[in-house]
């Protein structure tokens, strides 16, 4: 099996580990004795619904709507499926978030809510609190993605500006609630899960100010004056710890990073790569992530330690771009691009890192391939690696080498894979 199909293969591997279509059916309970609202946001939102709709008793009521991304779709029959903007959130999400929290709310104490949680569901589930308008919230979204912010410090102020998230929809309802989560961030915390619609939230309006300062970002006015408003206990806090209203809940984690990064390294086994598994928890600047997985990489080639070839390093996670520059691509062709240049043609040593949703950031593709000859290729093709580095440039860096890694959505979210073979 040649390195590119050993890349290859381990990522579908990963993916495959989280495919709905085979892992939500084991979760489904009985139907209960009314009605059953199936409702839900993020990337995996139509395939969950269409696991759903295929397990589900065929006499058994059943009626909702999801919330997925643009070409994200599938085609279904009793739930029905909406596309919505990410990761910027559109007025599609909005009508849409408000049509379930306003259904959630006429639920009975017989009936039960299935929501069906996974990444990408903060943007998709996007319904602002009053006073707070969609545009408003699109531009504080759109400098909070520029800032290099984490997820987990995003979804706190998204949670502080909902009507829907920080646990608000478990709280809306009467009925019996039951969220089944595919989980995109490290840690697994469905707090932090699509910004935590059924989840408590332990954070605060305060943590939101200090997360503005922490990355400089500047919020429209609206937004700021709500969380000051907030802050000074002018404005009721998100769902806390300890809620009565959580005690018909449960919230149940179905798919998680870590066993899709299992899933990778059993595959690799089988081909005969031993493999050292960095975690799921990856986080920070994805050029300076790049720079440690090279050092571990250059440690493996040079001096067999700890493992010697063939052997590939293995990591989840989620990092982060600081936009600099104008470039094109997500953090995924970021890290690979700063890899390329950090081994330096390094001798049979070959690297994939791509999005398990299938894109990588706002482009067409999940992620790239590198090889021991990148950067010599593209001096052939007067491509300068570090001026598109220094541009936020690495989908157009790849994508004249072609070593995309192009799938279309897969239509489920486990994070971001990294593996890095040396042969």
């Amino acid at each position: 099996m040649s390195p590119r199909e050993l890349l290859l293969g381990s990522f579908r591997a990963a993916v495959a580990e989280a495919d709905p279509l085979v892992i939500v059916p084991a979760h489904l309970p009985g139907p209960p004795k009314g009605r059953t609202l199936v409702v839900g946001a993020g990337k995996a939102g139509a395939s969950m619904a269409a696991a759903v709709e295929a397990h589900w008793p065929a006499d058994a009521p059943l009626e909702g709507v999801v919330i997925t991304r643009h070409g994200h779709g599938l085609p279904t029959r009793r739930i029905r499926v909406v596309e919505a903007g990410h990761p910027v959130p559109d007025e599609a999400g909005e009508s849409a978030a408000a049509e379930i929290l306003e259904r959630a709310r006429g639920l009975g104490e017989d009936d039960l809510l299935l929501v069906l949680v996974s990444g990408g569901g903060s943007a998709l589930l996007s319904l602002p609190v009053d006073g707070v308008p969609m545009a408003d919230l699109k531009a504080l979204t759109r400098s909070l993605l520029a800032s290099g912010a984490p997820i987990q410090d995003m979804n706190t102020l998204r949670k502080h500006l909902s009507r829907i998230q920080g646990g608000r929809l478990a709280l809306a309802t009467r009925a019996t609630v039951l969220a089944l989560v595919i989980s995109d961030v490290t840690g697994d915390d469905p707090t932090h899960i699509a910004s935590g619609p059924c989840s408590p939230d332990p954070t605060t309006f305060a943590d939101c100010l200090d997360i503005l300062a922490r990355f400089g970002v500047n919020p429209p006015a609206s937004v700021a004056q709500h969380l000051a408003r907030g802050a000074r206990g002018e404005v009721s806090e998100s769902a806390k710890p300890g809620d009565p209203g959580f005690a018909r809940t449960e919230v149940r984690v179905i798919a998680t990073a870590h066993r899709s990064l299992l899933a990778a390294a059993e595959f690799l086994a089988r081909q005969g790569v031993r493999t050292l598994l960095l975690g799921d928890s990856v986080t920070g600047e994805s050029r300076d992530v790049a720079g440690v997985h090279a050092s571990i990489a250059r440690e493996m080639r040079q001096h067999g330690h700890p493992w010697p070839a063939p052997a590939a390093i293995v990591s989840g996670g989620e990092t982060t771009v600081t936009i600099r520059g104008d470039g094109k691509g997500g953090r995924c062709s970021e890290f690979l691009l700063s890899l390329a240049i950090d081994l330096a043609g390094l001798p049979d040593t070959w690297a994939l890192a791509a999005d398990t949703d299938g894109i990588d950031g706002a482009e067409s593709n999940a992620g790239a391939l590198a090889t021991p000859d990148t950067l010599a290729r593209a001096h052939a093709l007067g491509l300068d690696a570090k001026g598109r580095l220094a541009r936020n440039d690495g989908f157009g860096f790849f994508a004249p080498l072609g070593d995309l890694v192009t799938t279309g959505p897969t239509r489920t979210n486990v994070n971001d894979l990294r593996v890095i073979l040396v042969l």
